[in-house]
């Protein structure tokens, strides 16, 4: 409880509601309290931490290629923090708490190059996932050098397996060869391109969910 020393309009010491009373030099001063931190724990701030789990335990085995395949999609942010921006933005489906990811809505790398062209992916061979894709040199912003960015995901393993390939835009085809543990399962596939010094990508676009031999 504050004490005034001078009256009623003299300072006090101590503390009166949501104010401080002190005196400093001879002199009286008053400061208020700091406000609390209101509740942490709302159903829209537990939404938000249940989106960001799922979507950081989604695109933690792509951190290598999403560092390089975002970092001009957004110029204040990292390219994993602007892969998690646009994913939960735009690729986290359902209702609180039973969120899952949209992998048709999801992107690998984000750009203005033009992507691919009736892109297609199967697995024929076991552990293997064939794509492949029309040549569209003839398109604006294109280049011969343009090289492949494949990536496959395996939902039940929670495991990637992302190149820059060999095969160039013209080539039209790449085999990726998968990891054993991969066989049998349901894997998302996606497609992109990036320029020769992977200065600049195209959007990495779902393809299809292939069941792997």
């Amino acid at each position: 409880m504050g004490s005034i020393k001078q009256g009623v309009l003299g300072g006090f010491s101590g503390k009166v509601g949501t104010v401080i009373g002190f005196v400093r030099n001879g002199l009286a001063f008053m400061r208020g309290l700091a406000i609390g931190h209101t509740d942490a724990n709302t159903p829209a701030q537990q939404e938000q931490r249940a989106k960001f789990s799922l979507v950081i335990k989604f695109l933690r085995p792509l951190t290598a290629l999403l560092r390089i395949g975002f970092k001009n999609a957004e110029s204040r942010l990292t390219g994993f923090n602007a892969a998690m921006s646009y994913t939960m933005e735009n690729a986290v489906k359902g209702i609180y708490p039973a969120f899952e990811i949209d992998y048709t809505k999801v992107l690998v790398c984000q750009g203005n190059l033009p992507g691919a062209l009736n892109p297609t992916a199967v697995s024929v061979v076991a552990g293997k996932i064939d794509f492949t894709w029309e040549n569209n040199l003839w398109d604006v912003g294109t280049n011969a050098t343009d090289k492949v960015v494949l990536v496959v995901y395996d939902p039940a393993k929670q495991k990637s397996v992302s190149v820059i390939g060999d095969a160039t835009r013209g080539d039209g085809s790449q085999s990726m060869d998968l990891p054993d543990m991969f066989s049998a399962d349901e894997v998302q596939c996606y497609i992109g391109f990036t320029n020769a010094n992977q200065s600049a990508f195209s959007n990495g676009e779902f393809v299809d969910a292939v069941i792997v031999l």
